[in-house]
Protein backbone atom coordinates (compact mmCIF):
# COMPACT_ATOMS: atom_id res chain seq x y z
CA UNK A 1 0.00 0.00 0.00
CA UNK A 2 0.98 3.54 -0.88
CA UNK A 3 1.77 5.81 2.50
CA UNK A 4 1.31 9.33 3.00
CA UNK A 5 4.52 11.18 2.47
CA UNK A 6 5.17 15.13 2.90
CA UNK A 7 6.43 16.79 -0.02
CA UNK A 8 8.16 20.36 0.31
CA UNK A 9 5.83 21.55 -2.51
CA UNK A 10 2.52 19.25 -2.94
CA UNK A 11 1.51 18.92 0.98
CA UNK A 12 1.33 15.16 1.50
CA UNK A 13 1.72 12.67 -1.49
CA UNK A 14 1.18 9.11 -2.13
CA UNK A 15 4.26 6.85 -2.54
CA UNK A 16 4.94 3.37 -2.58
CA UNK A 17 3.58 -0.62 -3.80
CA UNK A 18 -0.01 -0.37 -4.84
CA UNK A 19 0.11 -4.87 -5.44
CA UNK A 20 1.86 -7.38 -3.80
CA UNK A 21 2.41 -8.89 -6.80
CA UNK A 22 4.05 -6.23 -8.81
CA UNK A 23 7.23 -4.28 -7.73
CA UNK A 24 5.52 -1.55 -9.41
CA UNK A 25 5.90 1.95 -7.18
CA UNK A 26 4.24 4.75 -7.96
CA UNK A 27 4.35 8.63 -6.95
CA UNK A 28 1.34 10.33 -6.84
CA UNK A 29 0.64 10.03 -11.11
CA UNK A 30 4.61 9.00 -11.83
CA UNK A 31 4.94 4.95 -11.54
CA UNK A 32 8.01 3.18 -11.95
CA UNK A 33 9.34 -0.02 -10.93
CA UNK A 34 11.37 -0.98 -7.72
CA UNK A 35 14.10 -2.76 -9.40
CA UNK A 36 14.68 0.48 -11.77
CA UNK A 37 14.52 2.72 -8.62
CA UNK A 38 16.79 0.92 -6.76
CA UNK A 39 19.28 0.90 -9.66
CA UNK A 40 18.73 5.07 -9.65
CA UNK A 41 19.25 5.17 -6.00
CA UNK A 42 22.26 3.60 -6.12
CA UNK A 43 24.03 5.56 -8.97
CA UNK A 44 22.67 8.52 -7.54
CA UNK A 45 24.90 7.77 -4.21
CA UNK A 46 27.94 6.90 -6.08
CA UNK A 47 28.22 10.06 -7.29
CA UNK A 48 31.46 11.66 -5.59
CA UNK A 49 31.39 15.86 -4.36
CA UNK A 50 28.52 16.89 -6.17
CA UNK A 51 26.79 19.43 -3.90
CA UNK A 52 23.97 19.50 -6.95
CA UNK A 53 23.06 16.89 -9.37
CA UNK A 54 20.81 16.46 -11.87
CA UNK A 55 19.43 13.58 -14.02
CA UNK A 56 16.57 12.12 -15.52
CA UNK A 57 14.05 9.26 -14.83
CA UNK A 58 12.15 7.39 -17.35
CA UNK A 59 8.73 6.86 -15.85
CA UNK A 60 5.19 6.10 -16.69
CA UNK A 61 2.86 9.22 -16.42
CA UNK A 62 -0.26 8.59 -15.76
CA UNK A 63 -1.37 12.22 -15.65
CA UNK A 64 -5.58 11.83 -15.42
CA UNK A 65 -6.63 10.55 -12.08
CA UNK A 66 -9.34 8.17 -13.48
CA UNK A 67 -6.83 6.08 -15.82
CA UNK A 68 -5.07 5.66 -12.41
CA UNK A 69 -8.06 4.28 -11.20
CA UNK A 70 -9.60 3.22 -7.50
CA UNK A 71 -6.85 1.73 -5.23
CA UNK A 72 -9.61 0.49 -2.74
CA UNK A 73 -11.90 0.05 -4.69
CA UNK A 74 -9.86 -2.96 -6.47
CA UNK A 75 -8.43 -4.39 -3.47
CA UNK A 76 -12.03 -4.39 -2.30
CA UNK A 77 -12.77 -5.82 -5.05
CA UNK A 78 -15.70 -4.37 -6.08
CA UNK A 79 -14.48 -1.60 -8.47
CA UNK A 80 -11.88 -1.89 -11.22
CA UNK A 81 -11.36 1.19 -12.94
CA UNK A 82 -8.07 2.32 -15.13
CA UNK A 83 -4.91 0.80 -14.86
CA UNK A 84 -5.06 -0.04 -11.07
CA UNK A 85 -8.45 -1.80 -11.81
CA UNK A 86 -6.95 -3.45 -14.41
CA UNK A 87 -3.65 -5.04 -11.94
CA UNK A 88 -5.76 -6.17 -9.70
CA UNK A 89 -8.29 -8.26 -12.24
CA UNK A 90 -4.86 -9.88 -12.67
CA UNK A 91 -3.44 -9.80 -9.36
CA UNK A 92 -6.13 -9.90 -6.88
CA UNK A 93 -5.69 -9.02 -3.45
CA UNK A 94 -5.27 -11.84 -1.29
CA UNK A 95 -8.50 -13.68 0.13
CA UNK A 96 -6.57 -14.29 3.29
CA UNK A 97 -5.32 -11.45 5.27
CA UNK A 98 -2.02 -13.14 6.26
CA UNK A 99 -1.42 -13.68 2.67
CA UNK A 100 -0.78 -9.77 2.33
CA UNK A 101 2.40 -9.45 1.85
CA UNK A 102 5.09 -7.86 -0.63
CA UNK A 103 6.18 -10.29 -3.17
CA UNK A 104 9.96 -10.34 -3.08
CA UNK A 105 9.90 -12.06 -6.91
CA UNK A 106 7.19 -9.25 -8.08
CA UNK A 107 9.60 -8.39 -10.61
CA UNK A 108 8.70 -11.55 -12.52
CA UNK A 109 5.38 -9.62 -13.46
CA UNK A 110 6.95 -6.63 -15.02
CA UNK A 111 6.44 -7.63 -18.68
CA UNK A 112 2.44 -8.28 -17.85
CA UNK A 113 2.74 -5.04 -15.94
CA UNK A 114 4.06 -2.46 -18.98
CA UNK A 115 1.56 -4.10 -20.79
CA UNK A 116 -1.53 -3.12 -18.79
CA UNK A 117 0.42 0.63 -18.15
CA UNK A 118 1.08 1.11 -21.46
CA UNK A 119 -2.81 1.45 -22.50
CA UNK A 120 -2.81 4.00 -19.46
CA UNK A 121 0.31 6.05 -19.68
CA UNK A 122 2.41 8.30 -21.26
CA UNK A 123 6.25 7.65 -21.02
CA UNK A 124 8.61 10.53 -20.01
CA UNK A 125 11.60 11.59 -18.70
CA UNK A 126 11.33 13.61 -15.57
CA UNK A 127 13.81 15.42 -13.79
CA UNK A 128 15.51 14.19 -10.33
CA UNK A 129 17.17 16.69 -8.54
CA UNK A 130 19.81 16.46 -5.63
CA UNK A 131 20.57 19.58 -3.66
CA UNK A 132 22.59 18.83 -1.19
CA UNK A 133 23.37 22.54 -0.17
CA UNK A 134 19.36 22.54 -0.11
CA UNK A 135 18.77 19.39 1.71
CA UNK A 136 16.48 18.57 -0.63
CA UNK A 137 15.77 16.08 -3.35
CA UNK A 138 13.24 16.76 -6.46
CA UNK A 139 11.61 14.08 -8.46
CA UNK A 140 9.16 15.45 -11.08
CA UNK A 141 7.48 18.09 -9.67
CA UNK A 142 7.86 16.90 -6.18
CA UNK A 143 10.63 18.07 -3.89
CA UNK A 144 11.61 15.91 -0.81
CA UNK A 145 13.51 17.78 2.53
CA UNK A 146 16.30 14.62 2.91
CA UNK A 147 14.39 13.01 6.32
CA UNK A 148 11.35 12.30 3.99
CA UNK A 149 13.57 11.30 0.76
CA UNK A 150 15.21 8.91 3.12
CA UNK A 151 11.96 7.35 4.13
CA UNK A 152 11.04 7.12 0.76
CA UNK A 153 13.98 4.86 0.19
CA UNK A 154 13.65 3.04 4.10
CA UNK A 155 9.82 1.92 2.71
CA UNK A 156 10.84 0.41 -0.64
CA UNK A 157 14.05 -1.29 1.84
CA UNK A 158 11.01 -2.66 4.42
CA UNK A 159 8.91 -3.69 1.32
CA UNK A 160 6.37 -0.80 2.27
CA UNK A 161 3.47 -1.59 4.13
CA UNK A 162 2.85 -4.65 4.53
CA UNK A 163 6.86 -5.50 4.12
CA UNK A 164 8.40 -7.98 2.13
CA UNK A 165 7.05 -11.71 2.21
CA UNK A 166 8.97 -13.82 4.69
CA UNK A 167 11.52 -10.76 5.46
CA UNK A 168 12.85 -11.91 1.83
CA UNK A 169 14.21 -8.79 0.12
CA UNK A 170 15.08 -9.17 -4.10
CA UNK A 171 18.47 -8.81 -4.64
CA UNK A 172 18.01 -5.23 -6.13
CA UNK A 173 17.06 -3.79 -2.78
CA UNK A 174 19.80 -5.51 -0.88
CA UNK A 175 22.21 -4.06 -3.10
CA UNK A 176 20.70 -0.50 -2.90
CA UNK A 177 21.35 -0.94 1.01
CA UNK A 178 25.35 -1.92 0.53
CA UNK A 179 25.72 0.88 -1.71
CA UNK A 180 24.10 4.27 0.40
CA UNK A 181 25.86 2.36 3.20
CA UNK A 182 29.31 2.45 1.37
CA UNK A 183 28.80 6.25 0.13
CA UNK A 184 26.78 7.74 3.21
CA UNK A 185 27.26 11.81 1.93
CA UNK A 186 25.60 13.92 1.07
CA UNK A 187 21.39 13.43 0.76
CA UNK A 188 22.55 9.82 2.13
CA UNK A 189 24.13 11.23 4.86
CA UNK A 190 22.65 9.46 8.29
CA UNK A 191 20.54 7.10 6.29
CA UNK A 192 19.77 4.21 9.00
CA UNK A 193 18.44 0.50 7.70
CA UNK A 194 16.41 -1.11 10.44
Amino acid sequence: MPLAFESINHGTVAFGFFNIESDMLLLEHYFFFARDFCAWISELAEIQDASKHETRWPVFDIPLRENIGDLMGAIHGFHFSGFIGELYKRYPFPANQEHFKQNPEGYKTRQAVETLIKGYSVQKDIPVILNVKRGEAAVGEYRFNRKVFQDLLLYVWQGGYPRWKGDMRPEYVRKMKETLEANPHGLFEGISFP
